[in-house]
């Protein structure tokens, strides 16, 4: 009889697959009864495999009796466990377990509770264990597809908040490494909260959160707690909203980061302006990245092509996706193959609307002389009306830029908002549009208040030059924006104004690639200024830095 039990437990043990203290009933469909004598019995339980199976109150409350002993355990592989079940009885499931675990004195290492759909009310199921000494030694922690919600992204975040609070109070505060959360509708709200803890915390390693319905308010928050997780190798934001505004955070916070190995951006919709400022990011920093994802994101081939340039010189690079980009092919040809024909790669053009631009400067002429002799009149002839840059930036004339005096560059950094880049970079179109070549007072006049107002933006900290370079692109109609701006009508005083601030030692070099990139191509918006613009080539082929 003796030797008969032994070998039906010998043979039990081989059907659960044992390897170095894990103990696997993966996918078995096993009854709970004979599970639980089997774990009872098994010395020194580190693992433990419940995936694929459905497990009631009864049965968790069975198992997690078996577990209160297993004080070596540190592995919960427990994805999938509730198949079938009311979702009512989940949480009370999750907690027979988790006190089992608090009870044996565990330390675990990895909580794996990924496709259970216990909502909300499931986290509250985990919520004592992982506020507790057994999950201060997390370090990876995976609730893929668990339907958790803005409010159990709340209390997941305010429980790691805790873990981390009473660890570091210990001396060994957590150091969270793996965080896998997608497809669990956090929204805006519920990754902000995560943000928080994640920012805290400054372990993480690897973060996945895609299908999550996160806009730019919640993408710009998880941004900035990337930046203070220095060891962060993968990040995988897919299939979630970023926008403009969300990319450009993102990228921001890749600069800070230097261990970054895979970025998952795909159908985020970083768009054109997003995109390009992430290949600034990528150009100036992240040494070792293998992947980039930036898929599906309405981006334009302009930008698609700068991206691909971004990556050139990365030697440990696998893998770029920029499937669902605007004529992908022809760009990828461009930097790997050969040079494209020159017409390739215009932005659409309108007829219609290049004479509705010139209408509107003819309007705008119209409405400086009518404003004119309004002020002659509504003024009295012996009180001459004082400088101002304001109206200047509304109608710029050569005349009321010099008669601005000698304070006009003053004048200008006192009415320009150099802490916003799009508002920095009107300015300078405004004020290059009156240059001219020929006449020294003005040119004079111009470069003076460019540079005062460029010197003084790029010295701030705060300002970011890529949303400075993007902003003018788009004024110029070189760059297409989901915020439908309407370009101006490019002047020659424009890019020869453009020609002088590159050469400048406050205007950052890691910005001359985007400049040449696109004054390299045959654009239309571009056509009536052929000669200032070699010029500019050239001069930005000359100050480029080199590889």
């Amino acid at each position: 009889m003796a030797t008969d039990a032994v070998a039906q437990l010998a043979d039990s043990l081989a059907k659960t697959q044992v390897t170095e203290g894990e103990l696997s009933y993966k996918g078995q469909g096993r009854k709970f009864d004979n599970m639980v004598k089997e774990i009872q019995e098994f010395k020194g339980l580190q693992a433990l495999r419940l995936e694929g199976n459905t497990y009631g109150v009864e049965a968790a409350q069975a198992i997690a009796k078996a577990l209160e002993t297993k004080s070596e355990f540190k592995y919960c592989y427990w994805s999938d466990m509730f198949t079938g079940r009311l979702r009512s009885e989940i949480p009370p499931a999750l907690n027979s377990l988790g006190a089992a675990l608090m009870t044996a004195g565990a330390r675990l290492t990895v909580l794996d509770l990924s496709d259970n759909a216990f909502g909300p009310d499931g986290v509250k199921g985990i919520e004592k264990l992982l506020k507790s000494t057994a999950c201060h030694t997390l370090q990876e922690l995976r609730l893929n597809n668990c339907g958790m919600g803005i409010g159990g992204g709340k209390i997941l975040a305010a429980a790691l908040t805790e873990c981390y609070k009473q660890s570091s109070a210990q001396g060994t505060p957590l150091g969270l490494k793996v965080f896998i959360a997608g497809r669990n509708r956090l929204e805006n709200d519920g990754a902000t909260a995560l943000a928080q803890a994640f920012q805290l915390m400054g372990s993480l390693e690897e973060v996945h959160v895609p299908q999550n319905g996160i806009n730019h308010p919640g993408v710009t928050a998880l941004a900035t707690a990337m930046q203070h997780n220095p060891q962060l190798r993968v990040l995988n934001l897919n299939d979630n909203t970023f926008t403009k505004k969300g990319a450009i955070a993102m990228a921001q916070a890749l600069k800070h980061l230097r261990s970054v190995q895979v970025i998952n951006f795909g159908d985020c919709l970083v768009r054109s302006e997003g995109a390009i400022a992430i290949a600034e990011a990528v150009t100036e920093g992240l040494p070792i990245l293998k992947e980039l994802n930036l898929s599906f994101g309405e981006i334009t081939g302009e930008a698609a092509l700068l991206v691909a340039q971004s990556v050139e010189g990365k030697a440990t690079l696998e893998k770029l996706d920029l499937n669902g980009t605007s004529a992908m092919r022809k760009y990828f040809c461009v930097i790997f193959v050969s040079p494209c024909s020159d017409d390739e790669g215009e932005p659409e053009d309108d007829d219609e609307d290049d004479e509705e631009e010139e209408d509107d400067y003819e309007e705008d002429d119209d409405v400086e002389e009518e404003d004119s002799s309004v002020n002659q009149v509504s003024s009295p002839p012996s009180v001459p009306r004082p400088p101002d840059a304001a109206s200047f930036l509304c109608f710029p004339s050569p005349d009321k830029l010099l008669k601005l005096g000698t304070k006009r560059a003053l004048l200008f950094e006192q009415q320009v908002d150099v802490a916003d880049a799009g508002k920095t970079a009107e300015a300078f179109l405004k004020i290059s549009s009156v240059y001219n070549e020929e006449d020294e007072d003005v040119k004079s006049a111009v470069l003076d208040s460019i540079d005062a107002i460029l010197r003084k933006a790029f010295a701030s900290p705060s300002f970011q030059g890529y949303n400075f370079v993007s902003s003018l692109l788009v004024m110029l109609g070189l760059l297409k924006s989901e915020d439908k701006v309407k370009p101006v009508r490019v002047v020659p005083g424009h890019l020869q104004a453009l020609e002088y601030v590159v050469r400048q030692d406050y205007f950052p070099q890691d910005h001359i690639a985007v400049l040449e990139a696109f004054m390299s191509r045959h654009i239309q918006a571009l056509e009536s200024c052929s000669s200032a613009r070699n010029i500019l080539k050239s001069t930005l082929e000359q100050v480029r830095p080199e590889n």
